[in-house]
């Protein structure tokens, strides 16, 4: 079976950054094991919080059986970290390269005077900005796993971001939003810096995770002091049926 760990970019000026080589197993096995359904091979969020399925190694003998017992037969999950061959009657239903950035010395966070925070009496609207804008996985309870902030105009919330994967002394950025109508207004990167400065003060550092296909964003990140990290391969597949 060929090696699945993509290649570093970056050496990340941290020496506990290995855990960021497997973010979703050691996030639901250190500061988010409260979330985690599963066992010693193979660990989930709840369906409503996130979509994460984590593997511990994938050279544990019997991971793809303890996947099936997981999620079930015919079940579609998203695999990171993982292009190899699938066993058989496993069915791969899509593929794509994604990278992983981490915040460098070159970041200065702050706090954002016009950010709120978000939380379950603000769902339906979380929701529903993600859903304009596609930033990525989001799920009625996925405010639980961090702090989500957000802007308001006029009441509406127009622009969102907050804290996702939690693997030990690293946090996520994520579900970074902004309406088509109030983009180029600095928004994304205000609120990004907000959530950065929050992770250092509870001493934790940040990264972020994009496609590899947004240049953009990429690119607005690394403005802001974030550095290429790794890429990786994402894959979605099925589980036998029987």
């Amino acid at each position: 079976m060929p090696d699945p760990s993509p290649t570093p970019i970056l050496d990340a000026p941290h020496a506990d950054a290995d855990v960021l080589d497997n973010a979703p197993w050691h996030s639901l096995t250190g500061p988010h094991e409260s979330f985690a359904i599963g066992g010693d091979l193979v660990r989930r969020y709840p369906e409503d919080v996130a979509p994460f399925v984590a593997v511990r190694s994938w050279d544990e003998p019997g991971v793809w059986q303890a996947l099936v017992d997981l999620v079930g037969p015919g079940a579609e999950i998203g695999l990171s970290g993982y292009d190899g061959d699938v066993p058989a009657g496993w069915e791969i239903v899509g593929q794509g390269e994604g990278v992983q950035l981490v915040e460098t010395d070159a970041l200065r966070p702050r706090p954002d005077p016009e950010a709120v925070l978000l939380g379950a009496q603000d769902a339906p609207e979380m929701l529903a900005i993600v859903e304009r804008n596609q930033p990525g996985p989001f799920r009625p309870r996925t405010y639980e796993l961090g702090r989500y902030i957000g802007i308001r105009r006029d009441g509406r919330l127009i622009a969102m971001a907050g804290e996702r994967l939690h693997p030990e002394g690293w946090t996520e950025i994520s579900a970074v939003a902004v309406d088509a109508d109030h983009r180029r207004q600095g928004l994304a990167s205000r609120l990004v810096l907000d959530v950065a400065f929050h992770i250092q003060e509870r001493g934790d550092r940040a990264l972020l995770h994009a496609a590899a296909s947004n240049v953009g964003a990429i690119a607005a990140y690394e403005r802001l002091g974030f550095a290429l990290r790794r890429r990786n391969r994402f894959s979605a597949v099925r589980t036998p049926t029987a």
